[in-house]
């Protein structure tokens, strides 16, 4: 059957339909309560911000090991495009912390990995056996997820 026919016997239009439900479904929080383990991380790419950034794993299939965003579970960092001077500051610095314990690292493992949103993963991060998301929250450059009921330059992290 050519691409004409398929088209217009609406195969097409059904294949695209079957995709979009599977990618919904993959990406659905429904995904978000399962998790899938543990895993040591054999590079780390870019730092996006305090509570995100880019890591290969080599043991697994290169669309999904390579270059994957991982968020660090349960915690919130000031946003770098945030809203006023202060909070933009407090990014830079939350950004520069993760960059400095991420670089230094001798072992970097993902715990309690779940699928987020955008395709990226959700972890509990340990450097070196430490968990990152608990040092940003006690340098106070991290609350806990959920938690600010304000923006960050309306007062200081609760």
């Amino acid at each position: 059957m050519s691409v004409a026919e398929m088209n217009s016997s609406g195969k097409i239009g059904d294949m695209r339909i079957w995709i979009f439900t599977l990618m919904l479904a993959l990406s659905s929080p429904v995904q978000a309560g399962k998790t899938y383990g543990d895993v040591v991380v054999d590079r780390v790419g870019t730092v996006i911000d305090g509570d995100s950034f880019k890591v290969d794993i080599n043991d697994w299939p290169e669309v999904a090991g390579k270059g994957i965003t991982v968020r660090i579970s349960d915690i919130d960092t000031p946003e770098l495009w945030g809203k006023c001077g202060a909070e933009k500051q407090l990014a830079r610095k939350a950004k520069q912390f993760t960059v400095d314990r991420l670089r230094s690292a001798n072992k970097v493992e993902l715990r309690n990995m779940q699928r987020g949103k955008y395709f990226r993963l959700v972890a509990d991060v340990y450097v070196d056996g430490v968990s990152l998301g608990a040092d940003l929250m006690r340098s106070g450059l991290a609350v806990e997820y959920g938690k600010r009921k304000r923006g960050w330059c309306k007062s200081p992290p609760e």
